[in-house]
């Protein structure tokens, strides 16, 4: 097992959820924090439950560093409008998530791999940079020379998912258009997500 792979695991046990709702998670078999015994279950408290709320969020989308997560909350907080669907439409706007969406890759770690080693293309411009923000009508495809990549060609024939109404994919030709910012409610998160929470978390 890789350590990317580990850990994903891990962060699925620790959160005690299987974050990415994938098959492979151990957390269907082994429902305990990481570590030699596990951890005791107790009545969370509200910072608790608020850290759990960020740590979720944070972790579904790669595992984002603090920087970048508080980054993300503290633009969000400075739109218009509801500061928990601005903190949706960020995340979801960012390459490596699009990338994800609409099925070139496997998982969000897999497609900031893919961005990183410059295998994606947006409006026909090679771009690698995995935060780097996607805009409605954007085109997002796989370059050229990287269409044959077997790990790529898995990811998009792959059952686990489907691609969302706000992603418009064309899956023989692995291109896209990000069509519209979606909300709360649009994304197909496998777990309660509570970006609400997350607000609190930072607004103490």
């Amino acid at each position: 097992m890789s350590k990317r792979v580990a850990a994903k695991h891990k962060i699925d046990r620790r959160l005690g959820v299987n974050l990415w709702g994938r098959a492979k998670s151990p957390i269907t078999d082994r429902n305990y924090a990481p570590g030699q015994h596990g951890s005791n279950k107790r009545k969370p408290t509200d910072y608790g439950i608020q850290l759990l709320a960020k740590q979720k969020l944070k972790g579904y989308y790669g595992n984002l560093t603090e920087k970048q997560f508080r980054g993300v909350y503290q633009k969000a907080s400075q739109m218009k409008g509801d500061t928990s669907q601005n903190i949706i439409g960020l995340l979801e706007r960012r390459l490596d998530a699009v990338v994800y969406r609409m099925k070139f890759a496997i998982t969000v770690f897999a497609a900031r791999q893919l961005i990183n080693h410059g295998h994606v293309m947006v409006n026909g411009k090679i771009v690698n940079i995995s935060s780097y923000t996607v805009k409605e009508g954007d085109i997002v495809e796989i370059k050229a020379k990287s269409r044959k990549n077997i790990v790529i060609l898995e990811a998009v024939q792959s059952p686990e998912r489907t691609a969302p109404f706000y992603v418009d994919v064309d899956a023989a030709a692995l291109k896209g258009t990000f069509v519209t910012t979606p909300k709360l409610e649009d994304v197909p998160y496998p777990v309660v997500i509570e970006p609400n929470i997350v607000i609190e978390f930072y607004s103490r």
